[in-house]
């Protein structure tokens, strides 16, 4: 009897299972892993979550030159913009490179589980690695990678058993095919919906709703003036929706916390350390500020730059309250999620500093994705030193002592934004009909927060004069002016060139930079043509 069980267990190891059978059980093992701990990863930590933790760890070694093509990737057209592309393009990445590990271990272990095994173990121990060097691990965040090592283990196993049971028709014909096919289906539909549990219970519930109409600032920003934009001949609306204002962050997952839970400390060189709740921002004076934010990403004639009204409380109160000591160069600043950016703690302690701990947009909390519960926005500094989002602790400290997400991978340490301007109105290539003046309307932006825009010219076909155009009412000196040209142009192609001047008398280079490491820069310039 022992001599016969031991040839059945032996033909049961050596049956081979048909190769399609062989792969979605690898797949499905795989995703179960997966799914499982992502649900767990939403009860306990959900940065623990491995597949998300993996896609962050090839964020964080990415090499600049490949961020910053990612971050210019752009496909409105279904639903993927600038920003969001590239989230969603890795996150498709990562996925189709397990989906092809699986699939060829699947098939190697026809005859043999080895193979499934060991590509399971080292895909788990993978997972459990990333989770751990992550920013924001925590003791609890590795109960998710080793669920997804068992599990995974587990279903492979089972699966398995079943699927050489039957190649091998075990005790008279064993399982057959289609219950090794129903078995693996309840494994994959199982996978799923844990994993979609995982996704609703990691967000925050409620939160932001309770907030709307709390806002109400003490100093309200003044109304935006007539003449500010030219949006009825091509510039934006001087005030950004929020649903159109520009995102540009590393989250692969948006990072979600109530209000209710949010806290920070404001410690490090200072003399008294400050803890704050998110009720304690609302308790104190609110500040509605004008602000015009710009990403150092931003190529010339870029898009990246956005104007709102946000709603906060004064940086530099706080810091005056905690008493910055001598010394302390940056205000390091660390997200929930782990990035850190540091931010010069001069240009926030300036007396006429706009800067702000903000909690609103628009009249609206914030919007997930762009810092909620709280953010930092500082006029004048491009965001990468200036605008942490989804906020979670302020340390005062030196540039030598603490080095930053960008600083570390070889961007500015202090990047003041630059005078620019751009081009909105004619698009590239674009064919103007002249209206019944005869005329076609050039119109575009410059910026130079902190100090204001004083000019704006143009210069048409390479060879004529510098020619100045009409500005828009300035609203503040952080925000962007709006300009427009009206002209007389022969029918045919023609080229556009513009430049801008700050108050301060300083003109726009032409010298071209990439945007790396502190802003792009250049004169913009357009084909076009007149009808």
């Amino acid at each position: 009897m022992g001599l016969t069980t031991t040839t059945k267990v032996d033909n049961t190891d050596r049956a081979a299972v048909p190769k399609f059978v062989a792969a979605l059980i690898e797949v499905v093992s795989i995703l179960a892993a997966l799914g499982f701990s992502h649900l767990v990863a939403g009860l306990l930590a959900p940065g623990s979550s491995p597949f998300q933790a993996v896609a962050d760890a090839v964020v964080r070694l990415s090499p600049p030159a490949l961020t910053e093509f990612g971050k210019s990737l752009d496909f409105p057209a279904i639903g993927l913009p600038r920003g969001v592309a590239d989230k969603a393009l890795l996150l498709v990445g990562v996925a189709l490179v397990i989906l092809v590990v699986a699939v060829l271990a699947g098939i190697a272990a026809r005859r043999r589980r080895l193979p499934g095994v060991l590509v399971i173990g080292v895909l788990g121990v993978v997972g459990l690695a990333a989770v751990v060097v992550s920013p924001v691990f925590t003791p609890i965040g590795v109960v998710a990678p080793v669920v997804a090592l068992v599990v995974g283990l587990g279903a492979f196993s089972g699966l398995y058993r079943l699927a050489t049971r039957s190649a091998a028709a075990v005790d008279g014909g064993g399982v057959s095919r289609r219950g090794v096919l129903l078995s693996t289906a309840a494994v994959g539909v199982g996978a799923v919906g844990a994993g979609l549990g995982g996704f609703l219970l990691g967000g925050a519930t409620g939160s932001r709703e309770s907030l709307v109409g709390r806002l109400r600032p003490a100093l309200p920003a003044p109304p935006v003036p007539a003449g500010a934009d030219f949006a009825s001949v091509g510039t934006p609306a001087f005030i950004t929706a929020n649903r159109d204002f520009y995102r540009i962050d590393v989250a692969l997952r948006i990072p979600e916390q109530a209000a209710s839970d949010w806290s920070m400390r404001i410690h490090g060189m200072v003399d008294r350390e400050l803890r704050l709740t998110y009720a304690d921002l609302l308790a104190r004076p609110l500040l509605e500020k004008t602000i015009t934010i710009t990403c150092v990403s931003n190529e010339v004639n870029g898009d990246l730059i956005s104007t709102s009204n946000f709603i906060g409380v004064s940086l530099r109160d706080l810091l005056l309250e905690a008493g910055v000591r001598q010394g302390a160069e940056q205000i390091f600043s660390t997200s929930i999620d782990g990035w850190t950016a540091g931010t010069p703690t001069d240009v926030v302690m300036a007396p006429d500093s706009e800067a702000l701990l903000a909690i609103g947009m628009n009249g609206q909390p914030l919007p997930p994705e762009h810092g909620f519960p709280v953010r930092m926005v500082v006029p004048g500094l491009y965001g990468f030193v200036s605008a942490t989002k989804w906020l979670a602790d302020l340390e005062l400290t030196t540039f030598a002592a603490k080095q930053s997400y960008w600083l570390r991978r070889g961007w500015a340490e202090r990047a003041p934004i630059k005078t620019e301007c751009r081009i909105d109105k004619p698009g590239g290539f674009e064919t103007l009909t002249p209206g019944p003046n005869g005329k076609v309307t050039l119109a575009g932006i410059a910026w130079a927060q902190t100090r204001g825009i004083e000019k704006v010219e143009l210069r048409l076909d390479d060879t004529g004069p510098w020619l100045p155009v009409q500005l828009g009412t300035q609203v503040n000196l952080q925000t962007w002016r709006m300009w427009r040209y009206d002209t007389k142009l022969a029918p045919g192609s023609h080229f556009v060139q513009c430049r801008a001047t700050d108050a301060t008398g300083a003109v726009q280079t032409m010298e071209r930079a990439k945007p790396i490491p502190d802003g792009a820069s250049g004169w913009p310039g357009i084909s076009f043509s007149v009808a």
